[in-house]
């Protein structure tokens, strides 16, 4: 149930044999290796060096390793982009992202699809059947430094045939993307240009258009990678190793081709990636925040179609975040234990070794760096894996009362068009998931359309456009379903929808929406009635023709309620969003815990586990037979009982 990933190439051969046993010996049965080792592989073109590799898989092997390979295509080599410019990305600003770290090709490059398939096909072959050989990593980190989209003449060209295959005809084109505004009309699919370095801002259709191309030109290939590693190692499962907070392209999608879903989870560089306000950076900024890696866990359970991995768990301080603090003592045990709470088949520290040379040198691993000395993450990973010997097998995660609709086109279009300069979907997301959480919820996420029979809650925070299987999932739910804010308020075409928000959806709400406003800093407007609270950042201005639970401060709807579908026309702040998550538990009926800001449950089968991210210590139930910790559950530990 623990893992680590391995770089052979790193190191000197005689410590191979060395570093296995030692892995072995401190509870680890999994190794992730060669995902960045193209170079090492094929040192020119057609040139192959596989004996070291070989070895290596041998060596981890008979130490009793089970072995996930990646495949190369995340660093294409030096002499495969001198021969071949053409695989290079482009930014927005028109400039080459050239040679000399990593992901520097573009998805729309034919030659790349080419060579990638080749490397694939050569690596795949070789060791296939290995009988060490457990499964597949595909490429490494889709969308890492922002490498989903690319402007280039090679995008240029896949972007328009992808409109060809898309729109048929040119008339179709113009007449979906409104082209007669401003005369951007085009005469062929040749006239399409890229959508960007504009005099100002570019059409917002064509954007999303352009958006969508480059989220299904990862999942496509993706998809040409799996088919590649089916035929050539059968009998091995295959994923992808997805990040936090990257949502630039649909993962959903990319996971259809997978047998499990994986993500790489460094809850304290998080932190500074996501925009909390400063107060709370700094108040966790040693732990990360309780709700970070457990989003995640519950997102890629859910893109895995119940199975996910970590691939990369954060052992120690990272490198690549403004500011990069030492995690608290117990923090990497912590974390550990809560990805396999919420589902997690295995755990994988990134990484056995640190790196004392290129870039990632104060990026920590399990070990000193170039040392044989266990680092205080390390020291953790081994504490961890002794209590899992003891704990023995976890009992299967068990669907839970309440369902988040997550949406990545939505992602897309807000961003595009955010119309207030701080509404930010992952943001409004990640908040609903944090107020759920603090009742002592579980959650799983749901994509658009999917099943959302058997919750008895179910929150969609935001969707944008709602298509005929979005709806019809709305319509079935047999629990209740709360709306956001922006809802249907565009239709696949990025247009306002025929009738006016929430377009598809307003049979279920019996609201209309008339005026949005966005709401800078400091501004708000109160809300009053069942809820109480206020409305920051967004409001809208809602005709409706069913109940009236809460309103603004001029009379106009602020919730409504038709039947078992309640409406939200506003971003709520903190007061108003917990007030709204405990009216909505008590009318679902759903038993909750209030916990304090720093700890949370989560249930794996009949086992409960409690996380403690401190200051202060939380009691546990009383009554209760703990499997594991004490009754005092101190800061940066855990406990767990059986329900």
């Amino acid at each position: 149930m623990l893992g680590v990933c391995y770089y052979p190439e790193h190191w000197p051969e005689e410590r191979w044999a060395k570093d296995a046993r030692r892995m072995r010996k401190m509870g680890i049965s999994h190794v992730r290796i060669g995902e960045f080792a193209w170079s090492r592989l094929e040192l020119e073109r057609d040139c192959f060096d596989f004996a070291w590799l070989d070895r290596a898989m041998d060596t981890l092997a008979n130490a009793g390793l089970k072995i996930v390979l990646g495949t190369p295509t995340a660093t294409p080599p030096k002499w495969l982009v001198d021969a071949h410019p053409d695989i290079l990305p482009y930014d927005e600003h028109g400039q080459v992202r050239g040679f000399g770290s990593r992901r520097h090709s573009t998805f729309s490059s034919r030659t790349w699809w080419r060579e990638s398939a080749r490397i694939v096909e050569k690596v795949s072959q070789r060791y296939g059947h290995h009988p060490g050989l457990v499964g597949w990593q595909t490429d490494n980190e889709y969308g890492c430094h922002d490498t989903t989209m690319s402007w280039g003449e090679e995008d240029r060209k896949a972007f328009a045939e992808w409109l060809r295959r898309r729109y048929q005809g040119i008339d179709q084109l113009n007449a979906a993307w409104g082209n007669v505004f401003w005369s951007m009309e085009l005469r062929s699919f040749e006239d399409v240009a890229l959508p960007c370095r504009t005099v100002t801002e570019p059409n917002p259709a064509a954007r999303h258009d352009f958006w969508r191309f480059h989220s299904d030109q990862i999942a496509d290939f993706d998809r040409m990678q799996c088919d590649i590693l089916r035929k050539n190692s059968p009998g091995r499962w295959i994923t992808h190793n997805f990040m936090g907070f990257i949502s630039d392209f649909d993962h959903f999608k990319v996971g259809d081709n997978l047998d499990l879903a994986s993500w790489d989870s460094y809850p304290i560089g998080f932190v500074e990636k996501f925009p909390f306000s400063e107060v709370e950076r700094n108040r966790w900024a040693e732990t990360s925040h309780p709700d970070i890696a457990a989003y995640h866990h519950d997102l890629y359970r859910s893109v895995g179609r119940g199975r996910f991995w970590v691939m990369e768990q954060q052992p120690g301080p990272v490198n690549w975040a403004k500011w990069n603090p030492v995690p608290k003592p117990g923090m990497v045990r912590l974390w550990t234990w809560e990805a396999l709470a919420h589902g997690a088949e295995v755990v994988s520290y990134f990484r056995w070794r640190q790196a004392d040379f290129a870039q990632e040198q104060h990026h920590a691993g399990l070990n000193l760096p170039g040392s044989d000395e266990l680092s205080v993450g390390g020291r953790e990973a081994a504490e961890t894996a002794r209590e899992l010997a003891d704990v023995g097998t976890l009992p299967d995660s068990r669907k839970t009362p309440v369902a988040l609709v997550f949406d990545y086109p939505t992602h897309w279009a807000t961003s595009i068009q955010p119309q207030g300069a701080d509404f930010r979907y992952e943001e409004l997301s990640f908040r609903w998931y944090e107020a759920i959480r603090r009742l002592g919820l579980d959650v799983d996420f749901v994509r658009p359309g999917g099943n959302l029979r058997g919750y008895k809650l179910v929150l969609v925070p935001c969707m944008m456009q709602v298509d005929e299987a979005s709806l019809r999932a709305l319509q079935d739910a047999d629990g209740l379903v709360m709306l956001g804010p922006r809802s249907g308020s565009r239709d696949r075409h990025f247009r306002i929808p025929s009738g006016l928000p929430p377009g598809p959806l307003s049979a279920l709400t019996g609201t209309r929406v008339t005026q949005v406003a966005s709401l800078r800093p400091g501004l708000q407007d109160k809300v009053t009635g069942a809820l109480s609270g206020a409305a920051i950042r967004w409001r809208e201005y809602v005709e409706a023709a069913t109940e009236m639970l809460a309103h603004f401060d001029n009379g106009d709807p602020a919730l409504t309620r038709k039947e078992n579908v309640f409406s939200l026309h506003c971003w709520p702040d903190e007061t108003l969003l917990a007030d709204m998550m405990h009216m909505l538990v008590q009318e679902a009926k759903l038993e909750t815990v209030s916990l304090p800001a720093h700890v949370r449950l989560r249930r794996r089968g009949d086992l409960i586990f409690a996380f403690n991210y401190g200051p202060d210590s939380w009691s546990v139930p009383e009554g209760i037979r703990l499997i594991l910790g004490s009754s005092e559950v101190a800061a940066q530990d855990l406990a767990i009982w059986r329900a």
